[in-house]
């Protein structure tokens, strides 16, 4: 008898270590299913034999066959009271249904119900698991699971620990299964849980992030786009309207003359054409020079003498382009608002900054605001760390001021040089 009982005990004990095997392994697959609902491989490689798309609660209802052993003894007969058993699998599917469902939206994971539901939860879990044992303690890892999804953030770690501890005792105290096993069941399929989905969460904000990112990319070229267009077409059509009136005006008398004010607006629309095309793709930068000697001739052929001074050092390229197009928008102003019979363009360039003037005698537009033209260059130059500044000039006209910092010269080879 002595014999035949020991032979039944160490047979029992071989098969609640094998039962504890079994949950741990369980407990990896579910890792290994929970990971692969996020439907991404490493390195962003779509995986065939993966689901695609992010985890959902579909994603967790699986992991209620776990409860099938439970289902198997009430249906052999192997439990006692079988009534309540069915009462507590319906009340247990039923919460673990519901914060499944809850925990992928905000809102409802965060409102109090869903912590009472979870709370709930863990004590039909524990009175299932005190009353029948044995496969009956598969639920803590449910149990896990469940939080896992529910709980997030700091109080993650404090709970998991709290759930792990209580699936520990009880399964001491049942005696059915191995302890250790049920607790690193219960522990890892929380944990595993939340990482994922916290994971998830991670990488549909990144994902957000990157659209953005490209909205406003795109929101930054149409406003280049639409700068570019203005300046160039508001200055060109300018100097042609003018050309256009001086070609009239003296046509009755110097059909010479006349002539070559055509072929003026003849040059100035293809060289238009040109730099529209260089603007659509985005090559096209402003010479000063260029600039300084187009807005002399638009300046002359409007009645308005232009005046143009220059000190200092050559500027670095960058600079000269963006002072450029100072040059064309107030040339371009001073043209059309203006009536000024004088125009000057001072520039004076340090080892440091460099300060553009531009002042014409006419009428001034102070108590107007700013033309969309003007706006754009202050915040070109505002993102190059320079000023725009624009107003009435003292006595009478108008001012236009631009101040870019300078590099020094040979900067990058002196810090290679240290």
């Amino acid at each position: 008898m002595e014999r035949g009982t020991d032979m039944r005990s160490g047979q029992a004990t071989g098969r609640e270590r094998e039962s504890g095997r079994q949950v741990r392994r369980i407990a990896r697959r579910a890792a290994q299913r929970t990971r692969g609902a996020g439907g991404c491989a490493p390195d962003g490689v779509h995986d065939p034999a993966v689901p695609a798309g992010p985890p959902n609660a579909l994603a967790l209802l699986p992991w209620l066959l776990l409860g099938m052993g439970a289902v198997s003894n009430i249906v052999q007969g192997k439990t006692p009271n079988p009534w309540v058993g069915v009462v507590g699998l319906l009340a247990f599917n039923s919460l673990y249904v519901t914060l499944v469902f809850r925990a992928f939206h905000k809102e409802a994971r965060e409102a109090p119900g869903t912590r009472w539901c979870l709370v709930a939860l863990g004590a039909v879990t524990c009175a299932l698991a005190l009353a029948y044992g044995g496969n009956w303690l598969l639920f803590f890892p449910l149990l896990g699971l469940a939080t896992g999804a529910v709980v997030r953030g700091r109080r993650l770690g404090p709970v998991m620990f709290g759930v792990t501890a209580v699936a520990a005792v009880v399964a001491g105290r049942s005696g059915g299964m191995d302890t250790l096993g049920i607790a690193y069941g219960t522990f890892l399929s929380g944990m595993v849980t939340a990482a994922i989905l916290a994971l998830s969460e991670t990488v549909k904000q990144l994902r957000d992030t990157r659209q953005e990112l490209a909205r406003a990319a795109v929101d930054q070229e149409r406003l280049r786009f639409s700068r570019d267009l203005h300046d160039l077409l508001g200055h060109t059509l300018s100097v042609i309207v003018v050309k256009s009136e001086a070609a009239r005006r003296i046509a009755p008398r110097d059909m010479d003359a006349a002539l070559d004010q055509v072929r003026d607006i003849e040059s100035v629309g293809r060289q238009a054409l040109t730099e529209i095309r260089e603007a659509v793709t985005g090559y096209r930068e402003a010479s000063l020079a260029a600039e300084l000697d187009r807005a002399r001739g638009a300046l002359t052929a409007a009645g308005i003498e232009p005046v143009v001074r220059q000190s200092g050092p050559p500027l670095p390229p960058q600079t000269a382009a963006l002072l450029g197009w100072v040059v064309r928008e107030a040339a371009t102003n001073a043209i059309r608002h203006s009536g000024a019979a004088t125009c000057e363009i001072e520039l004076h360039s340090s080892a440091e900054r460099a300060v553009l003037v531009i002042t014409d005698d006419g009428n001034g537009v102070g108590s107007t605001p700013p033309g969309s033209g003007l706006t754009g260059l202050g915040e070109r130059l505002a993102l190059a760390g320079g000023t725009l500044g624009s107003g009435p000039a003292p006595g009478r006209g108008f001012r236009v001021t631009a101040e870019l910092p300078l590099e020094p010269a040979g900067g990058e080879e002196d810090g290679e040089g240290r």
